[in-house]
């Protein structure tokens, strides 16, 4: 007779995301996530937890799956000791409505746990209101001069009408319950929304693009200002070294010696299956009462990297992302060179937008110029800065290349000779001029090595290469072609710190 397997899936395994700025976190990251806290939190009935960003509830199930087994020898009865945990222990606020229930479900296994009502599946009757201790009230915007006071949505994209989702969170509006705001927390844990939906460029009124704002600092930095004993937060690793309206909250994060533990998943979808996130992830421990360095893990496949060490390097303003490139820059850094940055244009290097397209045919008193479209011509009236780059010899690169989240990658566009009498709109940066092309070309040959790609790899997270991205690569002699090897020699890198180059580098034919 055959055995028949019976295929019994956590649920909570199973969701579709609501979006790629609102994640769903798996059971098994969750646990993942849990493990960093001291094991004796798990056998005190009076930590208190809150997950202030809840969507299936999966943290608060988990918390409550460990304290009902840290618990059992001081409360030995199983129903009071689910009613204590319920009653006492475990707060969350649902992001919307639906996860609200979504989470009440996965803790109370009802999305009604008043005692009033009749109580066919909750697992507790300890409440007298249908929410339990997981709140949702709907919270407005408060708009002021086209943006939200509190959190930078864009009025004209989140004032809605009644019945549609505005994505006002009340985490970070101020609109906290009053039994959350008169609690102190031991512990407060999420997955925030990631970013919200902003007003792109336009051309004569026409929307061209759409932006995208990242909000996830600002629960970060609510959850901080209510001083609980831990904070865990999951949060896309663009803060690392780039970020719209991030720095200030880079130069937060860095310099806080209360980070006991960093994780990195610079391929989102081995944390997140399915998702793909610009940058990777990642997620950290704060511990109000401990200072020092902190604990970085970066996870790439079968590849887990572990290294204790301050998350402001000497000699960086940024996280340096792999433990492996740390002496690499280290070396690069001892020659105190001056920066390639220098070099780059900022963007829109002749003030001509993306959307600008040029004529077709060329005139007595126009410039070739390359745009997203290819190459068309443009009037010098047009150009409105740096008229004298023109003529001259420069090198082009596109200011966005998308390199996907594999390994090893390409991480910026093929630069390609810029001669005279040409120009380019901001969709591509400038890097130059030069008195000749032989010098314009020797540059090139050093931006396609995997040295400089590296180096550019360091500060670049996302698929946009603004001139920033380039402060780590070192100034050469131009006077010369560059190859991998003449760079190897030049800076002493060692056997493994040229194989760690090359793993993470593709050719670039």
């Amino acid at each position: 007779m055959k055995t028949q397997n019976n295929y019994n899936p956590d649920v909570l395994s199973c969701l579709a995301n609501l979006s790629s700025d609102e994640v769903f976190t798996p059971p098994k990251l969750a646990n993942e996530v849990l493990d960093l806290l001291p094991k004796e939190i798990w056998e005190d009935k009076n930590t208190t937890f809150l997950d202030p960003v809840s969507k299936s509830g999966v943290f608060l199930r988990e918390i409550a799956k460990r304290l009902l087994v840290g618990l059992e020898d001081q409360i030995p009865d199983k129903q009071k000791r689910i009613d204590h945990i319920f009653d006492r222990q475990i707060f969350g606020i649902g992001i919307t409505e639906l996860t609200a229930l979504l989470s009440r479900r996965s803790l109370y296994c009802s999305k009604n746990p008043n005692r009033t009502e009749k109580l066919k599946y909750s697992v507790t009757d300890v409440f007298n209101n249908e929410q339990g201790n997981i709140f949702f009230d709907k919270t407005n915007h408060t708009w002021q001069n086209g943006r939200c006071s509190f959190c930078g949505a864009s009025q004209s994209e989140y004032e809605r009408e009644e019945g549609f989702e505005t994505h006002a969170y009340q985490f970070i509006h101020n609109k906290l319950n009053d039994k959350i705001k008169n609690m102190k927390f031991d512990v407060i844990i999420g997955n925030p929304p990631y970013q919200l939906s902003d007003q792109g460029d336009s051309k004569e009124g026409v929307r061209q693009r759409g932006g995208a704002m990242p909000i996830y600092h600002l629960f970060v930095q609510q959850a901080k200002k209510m001083q609980p004993r831990f904070l865990i937060m999951i949060t896309p690793s663009r803060w690392f070294s780039g970020g719209r309206g991030l720095d200030l909250y880079r130069q937060e994060m860095l310099q806080d010696g209360r980070i006991s533990h960093l994780t990195d998943y610079p391929v989102s979808a081995e944390c997140f299956p399915g998702v793909e996130i610009k940058g990777g992830v990642s997620y950290f421990l704060w511990g109000r009462d401990r200072t020092g360095d902190c604990e970085v893990k970066t996870v790439r496949g079968n590849n887990v990297s572990i290294s204790t060490r301050p998350l402001l390097e000497e000699g960086s303003d940024i996280f340096v992302r792999f433990n492996e490139s740390i002496e690499i820059l280290k070396k690069v850094l001892l020659k105190k060179e001056k920066s390639f940055s220098d070099f780059v244009s900022n963007q829109k290097p002749f003030g001509l937008r993306t959307f600008f397209e040029g004529e077709k045919r060329r005139t007595e008193d126009s410039f070739k110029i390359y745009t997203n479209k290819g190459e068309n011509f443009v009037k010098s009236k047009d150009i409105t800065q740096n008229l004298g780059w023109v003529n001259k010899h420069k090198v082009y690169v596109s200011m966005a290349y998308g390199a996907g989240e594999d390994f090893p990658h390409q991480i910026i566009n093929k630069p390609f000779y810029g001669e005279p009498g040409s120009c380019c709109t901001e969709t591509y940066l400038v890097i130059g001029p030069f008195d000749s092309k032989k010098l314009a070309e020797s540059v090139v040959s050093y931006m396609k090595t995997k040295f400089f790609r590296f180096l550019v790899m360091l500060r670049k997270n996302t698929q946009h290469a603004s001139k920033a991205v380039y402060t780590f690569v070192p100034m050469q002699d131009f006077s010369e072609a560059w190859t991998d090897e003449k760079l190897y020699k030049k800076y002493k890198l060692a056997k493994e710190e040229i194989e760690f180059i090359e793993s993470m580098i593709r050719p670039m034919n």
